[in-house]
């Protein structure tokens, strides 16, 4: 998991390096501390704030009084952090097309034939996807073999050397050096080249999916420093594993491939251009999570259930198929390879970067009164499960109020790296349980005190890659471990992996999991058998991969493509229902204490990260009560310098803007040809996606003082058929609406297709505020975005945008809008003086420069029977403003 940067912000920056912006501004929040806070200069404390899992109680009566009572401060240079409030650090994606007019004449123009060679493009890159993806995992797994082989064979060879002369602290400190140097290097590039990077990606995957812009997560650079930094980890013998980031890496290859270009190496292939969109880019992102889990593990079945459980927020049945051919290319992909260079060619029977290996069903069958021990297991897991998520959240914490220069954040990773290889040494060094090396599967015997022929159990615990020791323990015969020794290992490997999770490295905490359970269940294998006098079915070998199962799931919360990827990965179908019972238990258990890693440190991001349901409790609220206010107005045709200086205005949040016509029946504003000059670039559909995703920002474009007072058409890039709402519908509907569509604004009317008239909250919502302020911490809970009030005026105005008072405009009314993703504690709820306003809020992390914002989930709003009212894209004005064609 990524290092959460003093900023609150995965990628470590103040901005986005492609994006301008005022050096030195801090990530605001929706609390009504950042600028969106008109100037509250109220800083909220963690006491304010309830324990994880739970909701802000920020009193929104208190901030309210605040606002209208305090003169406005200058923002802190740091913003204090809460994982509560979310930021506008994060941009949002385009999840709905535009149906404007330059997407409509392109789709007409398509035929069949047409149709079909783009779908015989998708499979192409699918295929692609998997290729690559298995390519580089391969690329992984021979550089960690080869380098983590050399590392331990110096050191065995060291140790062996003075353990009969003395001197074995020469020993340590060479451990502990190689493996702080190794981890330093993969630190430094992680810290100060990609921050992104560091972690296993899952989280930032998932957040993509759902529909986040999180900034770097799929360049070409990530991918680069994501696959070396692993290796580097893995070689440094930190308690982590090379699985979960093929998961990210798989992503990051899926989305370059997919537009046929690299924006980072500015190269342009001039393929695959119809994908360049968020919506397409999206699914191929899917697949390579898909491929990512598939070459891990060699699951490709597994692989599209965990991008169906744990990421793709929109699935639909051909995507399964496509997901599925990636995923089964990348097995086959990384099979074939690894066979090659292992002298079997094509004897494809290790698919995956881990090959568990084979239980015997029949000798290790399981009977109808194990099942009540499985399910212990599986209590025992959840609970080590919250324990971990528990202690590693704290640990976040203290990370980013002490550790958040990348400096200190490489001397941690250096630390841990020395701690890691201290305390395995001192734990082989203390350990006794000696065993014979004929017939053992240890790759690195240490003999160290014990006899000739006999190595230290201990040491193939800790001298060895968490991959192979974690299948010693599945398949070491009776006999092979001390009860002593895996009790310690447990406890000091759990601690370990806690303490190096969310370190600036590249790594993931799969392999951590399923070690620490399996050494755990091993133990519990042993007990059992010591109680049943050595009854057949207690072996260890089963019990380790039940708790290996239960510990993974207790911490990561997964469940059906868990089940899949272990049943996969042994090649047994047997245990697959002891599997399922022991990951439910497990997830249940969990869940009761501390909610999964991925979704905490999700949280601890502070992004608005959209679940599957609205909160149960939410029923009572409607979309007219979370609508926030106001709008920036502009007309069909308008002046260039009034767009220009939209955009500019840093104070302004907007990513679309309503464009709006006056009533048929008011008095028109008539202006001769021969005194205007109308901006008519003919931009095409191909226009948007050659500068997709990085769109010019409103800085990058000079506009002279005539050319300010141009005019400009706006009619072909709007959307005149947007989603509405009506103002009654409850939040549970309108929330279920915007999450299954991936819609970024969500048109509020009333029954007249009009903005209601401003009231009061309702009494009932005001006595919710009194019960332990049940409105704010509902959203803050869900993640919603701003619920922006769009209006229209209908009086003739000629003076271009302006903020419209709800229901103004005369006979030619209003319309609301909403724009359900970012809200926060201090802002769900308007209060009487504000209930009517319209407001819009740009949602994103640079306040220098709004233009950027090009999230256009702002579909727009529909040409209604009176006023004239569409929403543009910002993005759409900074390609119409570069350059400025004029018409004579």
């Amino acid at each position: 998991m990524a290092n959460v940067a003093k900023k609150v912000s995965w990628s470590g920056r103040d901005r986005d390096d492609d994006e301008d912006g005022r050096a030195g501004e801090t990530t605001p929040l929706l609390n009504g501390t950042g600028p969106g806070a008109a100037g509250s200069g109220r800083q909220l404390t963690p006491s304010s704030f309830l324990r994880i899992g739970q909701l802000s109680n920020v009193d929104l009566n208190e901030d309210i009084h605040e606002l209208e009572t305090e003169v406005p401060r200058q923002r802190p240079n740091e913003i204090p952090h809460n994982e509560k409030l979310l930021s506008l650090k994060y941009e949002s994606l385009d999840y709905d097309n535009s149906e404007n007019q330059l997407f409509l004449e392109e789709e007409r123009r398509i035929n069949h034939a047409a149709f079909r060679t783009v779908e015989i493009k998708r499979w192409v890159i699918c295929a692609m996807i998997g290729i690559l993806t298995g390519l580089v995992a391969c690329f992984i797994d021979i550089v960690v073999e080869n380098l983590a082989g050399l590392k331990y064979r110096v050191v065995k060879d060291n140790i062996d050397k003075f353990t009969a002369k003395g001197g074995l602290s020469f020993s340590l400190l060479l451990w502990a050096t190689l493996n702080a140097s190794v981890v330093m290097v993969g630190s430094l590039i992680v810290a100060f080249i990609e921050p992104v990077a560091a972690g296993s990606g899952i989280p930032q995957i998932k957040c993509y999916l759902n529909g986040v812009k999180i900034p770097h997560v799929v360049r070409l650079k990530t991918l680069v420093i994501k696959v070396c930094g692993v290796i580097l980890s893995v070689v440094g013998g930190l308690a982590v594993g090379k699985e979960g980031p093929m998961i990210h890496s798989g992503s990051v290859i899926a989305a370059g491939i997919s537009q046929g270009r690299s924006t980072s190496l500015k190269r342009d292939f001039k393929i695959f251009e119809y994908f360049r969109r968020d919506t397409e880019k999206r699914d191929f992102v899917s697949a390579g999570a898909a491929a990512g889990v598939s070459a891990a593990f060699g699951a490709p079945v597994g692989g599209v259930l965990f991008s169906l459980e744990e990421g793709a927020s929109f699935w639909n049945q051909f995507l399964t198929w496509r997901i599925f051919f990636a995923s089964m290319i990348s097995t086959f992909t990384l099979n074939s390879v690894l066979s090659v260079y292992h002298g079997n060619a094509w004897d494809l029977s290790s698919p995956g970067l881990i090959n568990f290996g084979r239980f015997d069903s029949e000798k290790m069958g399981y009977t109808i009164q194990e099942i009540p021990i499985f399910i212990f297991m599986g209590v025992v897991g959840g609970i080590l499960g919250a324990l971990f998520n528990a202690l590693n959240y704290w640990l976040t914490m203290f990370r980013i109020r002490y550790i958040h220069r990348p400096c200190l954040q490489v001397v941690e990773a250096m630390l841990v790296a020395a701690v890691t290889a201290t305390v395995g040494f001192v734990m082989i060094y203390c350990s006794r349980d000696c065993q014979p090396i004929q017939g053992s599967s240890v790759a690195y015997p240490l003999q160290l005190f014990c006899a000739d022929g006999e190595y230290n159990s201990m040491a193939t615990a800790f001298f060895n890659t968490p991959e192979k020791s974690v299948v010693n323990l599945f398949h070491d015969p009776p006999g092979s471990y001390n009860p002593m020794t895996l009790g310690m290992f447990t406890l000091m490997y759990f601690f370990l992996a806690c303490w190096t999770y969310g370190l600036t490295v590249s790594a993931g905490v799969f392999i951590p999991s399923l070690l620490i359970g399996a050494a755990w269940g091993r133990l519990f294998g042993i007990s059992l058998s010591y109680l049943t006098k050595g009854s057949i079915w207690a072996d260890p070998g089963k019990y380790a991969l039940m708790g290996a199962a239960a510990q993974l799931g207790g911490i990561v919360r997964m469940t059906l493509s868990l089940t899949v990827i272990m049943m996969e990965a042994t090649g047994n179908v047997t245990y697959g229902f002891p599997i399922m019972l022991v990951l439910m238990t497990a997830k249940i258990v969990g869940d009761y204490f501390v909610e999964g890693l991925y979704d905490m440190h999700i949280q601890l991001q502070s992004v608005p990260f959209l679940h599957w349901e609205a909160p149960v409790t939410s029923h009572s609220l409607t979309a007219r009560e979370v609508m926030s206010t106001p709008v920036t107005c502009l007309r069909r045709i308008e002046r260039v310098g009034t767009v220009v200086d939209i955009l500019s205005d840093t104070s302004s949040n907007h990513n679309g803007f309503p464009v709006v016509e006056s009533n048929p029946d008011t008095t028109q504003v008539f202006v001769e040809r021969a005194n205007l000059s109308v901006v008519q670039r003919r931009l095409k559909l191909k226009d948007f996606r050659d500068a997709y995703p990085r769109f010019p920002p409103i800085q990058s474009i000079h506009v002279s003082q005539d050319e300010r007072e141009c005019m400009i058409d706006l009619s072909e890039f709007m959307n005149p058929s947007p989603y509405t709402v009506p103002q009654e519908a409850s939040l549970p509907r309108v929330f279920k609406l915007f999450r299954a569509l991936g819609l970024r604004h969500l048109v509020v009317v009333d029954n007249r297709n009009e903005v209601s008239p401003s009231s009061p909250c309702p009494s009932s919502l005001g006595s919710s505020r009194g019960q332990g302020h049940a409105v704010p911490r509902l959203c803050a809970y869900m993640g919603l975005y701003s619920v922006p009030f769009l209006a229209g005026g209908g009086n003739g105005d000629p003076q271009g945008p302006r903020q419209v008072p709800a229901g103004e405009g005369g006979p030619g009314g209003a319309l609301a809008g909403t724009d359900v993703r970012q809200r926060g504690p201090a802002e769900m709820c308007p209060g009487p003086s504000e209930l009517g306003t319209p407001f819009c809020r740009r949602w994103g992390e640079d306040w220098a420069s709004p233009c950027r914002h090009h999230s256009a989930w702002s579909t727009g709003m529909a040409v209604l029977p009176r006023p004239s009212c569409l929403l543009l894209p910002s993005h759409v004005y900074c390609l119409l403003l570069s350059p400025l064609p004029l018409l004579p």
